[in-house]
């Protein structure tokens, strides 16, 4: 048991790109995945090389470099492509702007534009913001203990709630590698907060990795990717109202670790899981003890304190916790008012499926969930910490052009993004089985109840 939990502190595992299904191209029989994961110019990552168990390890690429980054010269040279089969409307190329086009600058262009200290990692500023916000969690649950009043308790799991996901945020981070240059702090404290919320911080990391490195297209990426059509005609009824009816999407977080999404299988929990590889089973196992660990002292509170007020402390938020954590993952990569696509075969890039990911604004909330709207750069650039995250996007601009899509002024709460949420929930159910570039397409009977 010693020797598992060590594991869990020790720096992350090699990457091992393992997509769900082999991705072939039109004009050769070569699966991308037999592509080697070779450094490229584009990425000019510093990857700092460790010596661990007597191997060595590669940690820049180990938690933030893409399998492949096409060059722009060979998205350039991509076939044309006819958008109208795959749900995409002859207005948007009338309007002189084609999201699906190859863009004119590769991944180096943005990194040159960025400044050398947005990529400074600062543990102490990282602890700074974990004690923070750990310090606002008990000093909430303490205010609402010592007021007890039903009228502060609807404020409560809503601030409550909201700093669960803040604390999601950070571990996040850590996974990512953005907390610091350590990957022993990164794993401790990665694993403190996750497991603190629930969340199997290993198993969770190495999907979301899969997420990142696979963004955009259509069967590899990971978390609200699109179903395609042969998919989603197979659902029943009670699944599609599960998916795309509201409020279910948004408590579908628990669920998605322990069965992940329709059309993909495996467990966060399950070290086993075609989530992972040999390699990783200490890893999963480790996180998979922690998660069991804080279920263990939350049933042990339940029977201190009473179940009731264990519901009104941690449930309730944790419940909200959820559906910012879905609402968030979701109108990053949906709800645009404008199609965006998603590629397959040779047609998709680390890039080109970067650039379909969206900013939000989210008014006062921003500084609460430590700025994860801004999250184009992120998306391309993960090792980015998150308090260099608005001036790294600022300069990336001038290069980005159309493909950056200023978010939406918010209030200082973002109920604007509930309509977005709801519109896109309404028209984005599947999209064609065929073609390397297609769009989301809407299924009528779904926007009607009652055919289901």
């Amino acid at each position: 048991m010693a020797s598992l939990v060590i594991s869990g502190l020790k720096p992350l595992p090699s990457i091992y790109y393992r997509p769900t299904a082999p991705v072939v191209s039109n004009n050769s029989l070569k699966p991308r995945f037999l592509l080697t994961n070779k450094s490229y110019p584009d990425l000019k990552t510093t990857n700092r090389i460790e010596f661990s168990s007597g191997i060595f390890r590669n940690w820049g690429l180990n938690v933030s470099a893409p399998l492949r980054v096409a060059s722009v010269e060979e998205d350039e040279g991509r076939e044309e492509r006819n958008h109208d089969v795959n749900g995409f409307g002859e207005g948007k190329e009338d309007a002189g702007f084609d999201p699906g086009a190859p863009p004119p600058f590769n991944l180096a262009d943005i990194r040159a534009a960025i400044p050398k200290q947005c990529w400074v990692k600062d543990p102490w500023k990282s602890m700074s913001y974990v004690v923070r916000d750990v310090a606002v969690v008990f000093g909430l649950a303490a205010a609402a203990v010592y007021v007890n009043n039903w009228i502060v308790w609807p404020l409560y799991w809503a601030a409550q709630g909201t700093m669960f996901w803040a604390l999601f945020v950070l571990g996040h981070d850590c996974g990512h590698g953005s907390f610091s240059n350590n990957p022993k702090l990164n794993s401790v404290a990665g694993h403190l907060l996750h497991s603190s919320i629930l969340v199997p911080y290993h198993g969770w990391r190495i999907s979301h990795r899969t997420h990142h490195q696979n963004h955009g297209h259509v069967e590899n990426d990971e978390s609200w990717h699109p179903l395609s059509e042969k998919i989603y005609r197979s659902l029943d009824n009670v699944t599609k109202m599960l998916r795309f009816m509201l409020p279910f999407p948004m408590l579908a977080y628990p669920f998605y670790l322990w069965n992940r999404s329709p059309g993909k299988t495996g467990s966060h929990f399950d070290p086993d899981s075609d989530l992972f590889v040999p390699s990783e089973r200490n890893d999963v196992i480790t996180s998979t003890i922690c998660w069991t660990a804080m279920a263990a002292i939350l049933v042990g509170l339940g029977f201190t304190m009473g179940p009731m007020q264990l519901v009104k402390l941690y449930g309730i938020p944790y419940v909200i916790f959820v559906m910012w954590l879905d609402l968030v993952t979701y109108l990053h990569h949906h709800g645009h008012e404008e199609k965006l696509p998603w590629y397959r075969g040779k047609e998709w890039s680390y890039l080109r499926g970067g650039l379909t990911t969206l900013d939000r604004n989210y008014g006062w909330i921003n500084n609460i969930h430590h700025d994860i709207g801004t999250h184009v750069i992120h998306h391309l650039f993960p090792q980015i910490p998150h308090y260099h995250l608005i001036e790294a996007t600022e300069a990336a601009k001038p290069v980005l052009g159309k493909y950056y899509r200023e978010p939406e002024r918010s209030g200082p709460l973002p109920f604007h993004l509930i309509g977005n949420l709801i519109t896109s929930l309404k028209k984005d159910h599947f999209v064609s089985d065929n073609g390397d570039v297609v769009y989301y397409q809407t299924d009528p009977e779904l926007q009607e109840p009652s055919k289901l």
